[in-house]
């Protein structure tokens, strides 16, 4: 999935975890003071993971598909955010998940969020919880 400002490759962890793991402590642990403890964990190795390059070739986003439907790690760097790049991360996610088989997609989105999400037809499941100390909010999206 491309457009004329980037790009979004799909693989596994150990082929993406050059490229996600910066973006990611970048916007989690250093930017939303997110325990770097809590944001890298042992799910990592059985994800499907995507990162967003940018037309220089600069890794600007990532995401990440765990094995039961969950969609989580959103990230984009702040200089990419509101260029679509979110979105095509999302998409391209959600995309890997339909051709697997998935017929209902979840996750957890910073409330901050939730209308990102609700763009692309997730809808709001339940009441507002923490983690982390950040406010989300549980997501899902049935084919």
């Amino acid at each position: 999935m491309s457009n004329p400002t980037s790009t979004v490759r799909i693989g596994d962890w150990d082929s993406q975890k050059d490229a996600a793991r910066p973006i990611r402590l970048t916007v989690f642990v250093e930017e939303q003071k997110v325990p770097a403890e809590l944001e890298m964990d042992h799910m990592d190795v059985v994800c499907v993971h995507a990162v967003a390059y940018d037309a220089a070739g600069r890794a600007v986003g990532t995401g990440r598909l765990l094995p039961d439907g969950h969609i989580g790690r959103m990230a984009v760097l702040a200089a990419a955010r509101g260029s679509g790049v979110g979105g095509q991360l999302l998409q391209a996610l959600m995309a890997h998940a339909h051709a697997r088989g998935d017929r209902v997609l979840a996750l957890s989105a910073q409330s901050h969020a939730a209308a990102f999400y609700q763009q692309h037809g997730f809808v709001i499941e339940g009441d507002e919880f923490f983690e982390a100390g950040i406010a989300h909010i549980n997501m899902v999206y049935r084919y």
